[in-house]
């Protein structure tokens, strides 16, 4: 089995290299020799590594710049997912579509099914839903859609690493307490993935770690197990204060925790508390 990975290069396409059955062949693919503003790029890339399986893990995650950007967002989110879908339907490739809980307002008061009503509030979130619904419309119920939220990992930039570098260079932190997610380790992300495709699961589903937190807690969180690693030195204070004091071009949800049960189920997988990966996560940057 041959399997393509496109944003070979970013958080999640890094853990999927790693974490790769040995059984398939890996070809794993980012700009500049694939550039999914251009057609025929996307095409001779497909059509040069005959791929079996296509794990789209490519994106325009930059949240506020797509405010001003949304031509660039909704051709890389969008127009981009559609061309990927229509050459994955026309060779017989299966796809697995890597999407956000920025499709949702965050209004709700109780984790989101798969199946909720989409309702994004940003540019980054309207374009990831689009790309959606394209993948829906070409491949139907055929194809795997897996939705996550808030990822890090060793690799690349992210809030975990960036707190780590605040944390030694100022003498405190002022964190919003009231957007509340799930922190997830994009190392189980991977698996999680690599399982779908093991056992063969289609449709639309949730993937992150289990349990839940604001960006205060996470911080808190990260702290806490940092100085417990010898990552940092010193404790410094982490204060809670509202979305209203760190004013951001893109509206976030204030709510986005995920239902996972439909993966869950379908991997047979035992919930991992974010904080435990957290703790997994930093041990690799000992």
């Amino acid at each position: 089995m041959n399997v393509l990975v496109l944003g070979a290069n970013g958080q999640l396409g890094w853990e999927l290299q790693r974490t790769s059955p040995g059984s398939i062949g890996l070809t794993a693919i980012d700009y500049p020799e694939v550039d999914l503003l251009d057609y025929d790029s996307i095409h001779k890339c497909i059509n040069s590594a005959q791929p079996d399986i296509l794990i789209n893990a490519a994106a325009y995650t930059a949240v506020d710049k797509a405010e001003q950007d949304e031509g660039t967002a909704d051709r890389l989110n969008h127009g981009a997912v559609r061309q990927i879908s229509e050459i994955c339907s026309s060779k017989g490739i299966h796809l697995v579509h890597i999407s956000t809980d920025f499709i949702f307002n965050g209004m709700n008061h109780k984790p989101y099914q798969p199946q909720d009503t989409p309702d994004p509030i940003s540019v980054y979130g309207a374009t990831k839903l689009k790309g959606e619904q394209a993948v829906r419309k070409v491949l139907g119920p055929n194809a795997t859609i897996i939705r996550t939220a808030w990822l890090y990992s060793a690799h690349g930039i992210n809030f975990v690493k960036s707190m780590l570098t605040l944390m030694d260079t100022k003498p405190e932190l002022n964190i919003i307490d009231e957007q509340v997610g799930t922190p997830t380790w994009a190392n189980g992300l991977a698996h999680a993935i690599w399982g779908t495709i093991e056992k063969k699961v289609t449709g639309t589903h949730h993937f992150t770690d289990a349990g839940a937190a604001s960006w205060y807690d996470f911080a808190i969180a990260i702290q806490e197990e940092a100085l417990g690693l010898n990552l940092i030195q010193n404790e410094i204070p982490i204060n809670p204060i509202p979305a209203s004091q760190y004013p951001t071009p893109a509206r976030r949800p204030f709510y986005s925790i995920l239902d996972k049960t439909s993966l869950w189920n379908a991997l047979d997988i035992k919930p991992i508390h974010w904080r435990k990966q957290l703790r997994s996560m930093l041990r690799e940057l000992t």
